[in-house]
């Protein structure tokens, strides 16, 4: 059977030929051809970001349910796959990788898990923990918010709610000492001055009027 991958590597009048069987066309794969277009000079199969782990690939599998229906849509899964990490050594998730690089052979079959599970009834929750148990965190496209990484996402709310605390406590102080200030600002009144003082002053104005 050919696969998606040795069909588009081989598209090309040398990659493959075709014969009428039984009224209706083969496309028969030359396999040599097709692994020597999806593979560099060195013989390493790439990405569209690098290098290739073909053997990253590790079967995702959890017994199935008795009288297990299809825990989702196909679309429902499909996003469900945006949130897994394709361990093929790109940077795409699951869904990305295998509708954008044809040339994956991890994608597809990391597809497939996903399928898989869906139609055994378990969840989007149960499969990701699946995914997990046998990839680990880099499974995931984003940390899951727990333990360490649960703080991660938390601290930097926190920092802010701190520094907007301390800024408000700051605004506070400056104005209770603005206003202690300002009252003990001593100020002159008509009262405080000496008879010979406001005589003075009263002779001054005279004389300006004059």
């Amino acid at each position: 059977m050919i696969t998606r991958r040795d069909f588009v590597a081989g598209i090309g009048p040398a990659a493959f030929v075709m014969r009428t069987s039984v009224g209706r066309f083969v496309i028969e794969p030359r396999p040599q051809a097709a692994d020597t277009a999806s593979r560099g000079a060195d013989g390493v199969r790439t990405t569209m970001s690098g290098p290739m782990n073909e053997g990253a690939y590790r079967s995702v599998e959890l017994p199935p349910r008795s009288g297990a229906v299809p825990s989702m849509t196909r679309d429902a899964a499909d996003e469900l796959e945006h949130h897994i990490h394709c361990q093929c050594g790109c940077t795409l998730d699951v869904y990305t990788c295998r509708t954008t690089d044809f040339t994956c052979p991890v994608s597809p079959a990391m597809h497939q898990d996903v399928v898989r599970l869906v139609d055994n009834g378990y969840s989007g929750g149960e499969i990701v923990a699946a995914f997990r148990a046998s990839y680990g965190d880099r499974v995931l496209m984003a940390p899951a918010k727990e333990g360490f990484n649960w703080a991660g996402y938390v601290t930097p709310f926190v920092a802010i709610a701190a520094a907007c605390v301390v800024v408000g406590v700051l605004i506070r102080r400056w104005s209770a000492r603005s206003a202690l200030a300002s009252a003990a600002a001593p100020t002159i009144t008509a009262s405080q001055g000496t008879a010979d003082e406001l005589a003075r002053i009263d002779a001054a104005i005279r004389d300006e009027r004059t």
